[in-house]
């Protein structure tokens, strides 16, 4: 069937073309986001995706907050503490003994003691000293937070470095800068030469200093146990107060700051959503992150790359595949949706491995996907339209311009309309006296009369919905019911042959001008034909073969020596739905080929090849009977 493609070769040769430049594109512009900064803002709203869908681990084994909430505000007398913040030293030296004696591992002070007490008496300075003192002696580490550090990495935490080293208390800088957007996301090694308060109270608890080697970048992401409230939570004034069951900081790491929204301790997090979440958690959340040796694991860099080069081959694939058990090429908007189908399987893979605790790349191989898919879908529409317009432009030439979309829409993906088996009926033509017209004439006059003559009965042809299939000089070749169905086209084929000699008539009257008329002779026949493109890819050409179109040119020629313009097979007769009361019988004949005689029938005519004859050879039948 190589034959029988509309230049397969050159097809696929374009349509790989453009499926090589939608792939090629979709990479180019994955990178060009990316450089931009789009994707990995997309990214970061993957991971918060994530988050959301996996939900809340429950309260992590290792880290608690103790918060300076509402309820620490309020009066004595309603359990609170009554006092304005910040409170007197001596309120945090409680809490620090009672943390103490209920077994905390560390008790990380996410509050500033870069200034003297509030209340200005050195007594509530020195009790904080004197706790933080015996805490760390008695084997609970006690580290304070500090956002102010000097260009060499010193704090004036309790008054100087000096004094905090001399009470034993640890120091790291509680900033937790946030990624684009302001969210916060990472935990960092160390801000302004100052170990971030996270590894600093980390490294009080493990005995040991994590390895900066796994904070390389902006750090490793914090694996939140949830949205904010997920970290149990114990108000300050309850805790300097002794109301809490014994053994609930027992052998934890406790942070201690300011959950009150009226303390302005807020950030926005992976887990927050469109709440903030506050200091303190935040903090116990990254420590325990440290604690457990960094759950979420990134994959590496290389990953995404192979990720985006494979998801960017993935629907130029579909769009030379087939559909399953067919041989039928996938339709572009079906590979379209199948990729992005298979974009939304990978989401739930990167999913399933985040809640494994592996964060696989997300927005860089999807927006490849996207754009991928999306000019994949445009190359194979450009593609198609322009083969339906090739498909168009050729058979616009020989069927009419009202059935050209019936015709494309016909063919299959390949864009063939081969080796179809129809019931037709064929035309087959030939003028008389156009030759010995042509000998004295100038060649510019011989085409002028013969484009003439042949736009007159090609017109008659595809009025009546015929397929014009091949000028040959000045034959024609026409076939009604092919390449689409057309119940009555034995009815359109007669129509068409009377038209075509009334229109000789008239081409003789106006054109020749006195010249001898020239004379046609029209042969039609009824059967099964076989249509179909055929030809190579350099040339190609539609037509209709078989015994029925054989016959019909044989018939055509049968119209020399006949009073008859038109002859047709009985097999024509009998397809009319509408049979005209002029058709004569004419004789059954042998026709070179055939092994059977053929009943034929005729339509006299003025134009006949040769009205002179006195009705041709007659060995059957009577010429003058009429068919009913």
């Amino acid at each position: 069937m190589a034959a029988s493609r509309l230049s397969v070769a050159a097809r696929r040769r374009r349509r790989s073309v453009l499926l090589l430049a939608a792939t090629v594109a979709a990479i180019a512009g994955a990178l060009a986001l990316n450089a931009a900064g789009a994707v990995e803002r997309l990214e970061y709203q993957a991971i918060d995706t994530r988050f959301q869908v996996r939900g809340s681990l429950g309260a992590p084994k290792d880290v608690v907050v103790v918060g300076v909430d509402a309820k620490t505000f309020r009066a004595r007398s309603d359990g609170g503490i009554g006092e304005q913040w910040p409170f007197a030293r001596r309120r945090h030296a409680q809490v620090i003994d009672q943390l103490v004696a209920d077994g905390a591992r560390v008790i990380a002070y996410d509050v500033q003691f870069t200034e003297p007490s509030p209340t200005g008496e050195q007594s509530d300075d020195e009790r904080l000293l004197q706790s933080i003192f015996e805490a760390t002696h008695a084997g609970h580490p006690v580290v304070l937070a500090t956002t102010e550090v000097d260009p060499g990495g010193g704090t004036a935490v309790l008054g100087s470095d000096e004094t905090r080293r001399s009470v034993g208390g640890g120091v790291g800088n509680a900033i937790m800068p946030g990624d684009p957007g302001g969210i916060v996301r990472r935990v960092s090694y160390e801000h302004d030469g100052l170990r971030s308060f996270a590894v600093s109270s980390a490294r009080a608890a493990l005995g040991r200093q994590p390895s900066r080697s796994q904070f390389a970048g902006r750090g490793p992401l914090i694996a939140f146990p949830g949205p904010p409230g997920t970290i149990p939570t114990y108000s300050f004034s309850d805790v300097a107060a002794g109301r809490f069951p014994r053994g609930t900081f027992s052998d934890k790491v406790v942070v201690v700051g300011a959950v009150a929204p009226s303390l302005q301790d807020l950030s926005a997090t992976a887990t927050s959503g469109s709440d903030l979440m506050p200091g303190p958690e935040l903090q116990a959340a990254a420590i325990q992150t440290i604690l457990d040796d960094f759950p979420l694991r990134r994959t590496p860099g290389w990953l995404a790359i192979l990720l985006m080069v494979l998801f960017a081959l993935i629907p130029p694939a579909l769009g030379v595949r087939r559909l399953p058990f067919t041989e039928v090429r996938m339709p572009p908007l079906v590979g379209f949706v199948t990729a992005l189908g298979l974009g939304a399987v990978y989401l739930v893979v990167a999913q399933l491995a985040f809640n494994r605790g592996h964060v696989l790349p997300v927005a860089l191989p999807l927006t490849t996907l996207v754009l991928s898919a999306i000019f994949t879908l445009a190359a194979l529409l450009l593609a198609e339209a322009s083969d339906r317009r090739r498909i168009r432009d050729l058979f616009a030439r020989f069927v009419p311009e009202q059935v050209v979309d019936q015709v494309v829409a016909n063919a299959d993906e390949e864009l063939r309309l081969g080796g179809e088996q129809r019931q037709a009926t064929v035309l087959f033509s030939d003028l008389r006296g156009f030759t010995t017209y042509s000998e004295s004439r100038p060649p510019a006059d011989v085409i002028d009369v013969l484009n003439g003559y042949l736009g007159e009965m090609t017109d008659a042809i595809l009025d009546e919905g015929g397929t014009l299939v091949a000028y040959m000089g000045d034959g024609i070749m026409a076939v009604f019911g092919a390449p689409l169905d057309q119940a009555d086209h034995a009815d359109r084929a007669l129509r068409t042959a009377r038209n075509m000699l009334t229109r000789l008539e008239r081409f003789n009257a106006t054109e020749l001008r006195g010249q001898p008329p020239f004379r046609m002779g029209v042969g039609l026949n009824t059967g099964e034909v076989i249509s179909g493109n055929v030809g190579s890819e350099r040339r190609l050409e539609y037509t209709t073969i078989g015994d029925t179109v054989n016959t019909a040119s044989r018939i055509e020629g049968m119209t020399k020596g006949t009073p008859y313009g038109l002859l047709m097979a009985q097999t024509t007769v009998d397809a009319l739905l509408s049979p005209p009361g002029d058709i004569e019988f004419f004789e059954d004949l042998a026709i070179r080929g055939r092994s059977e005689t053929v009943r034929l029938w005729g339509v006299r005519s003025a134009v006949a090849p040769d009205p002179s004859a006195p009705g041709g050879a007659q060995t059957a039948g009577d010429p003058g009977r009429v068919a009913r």
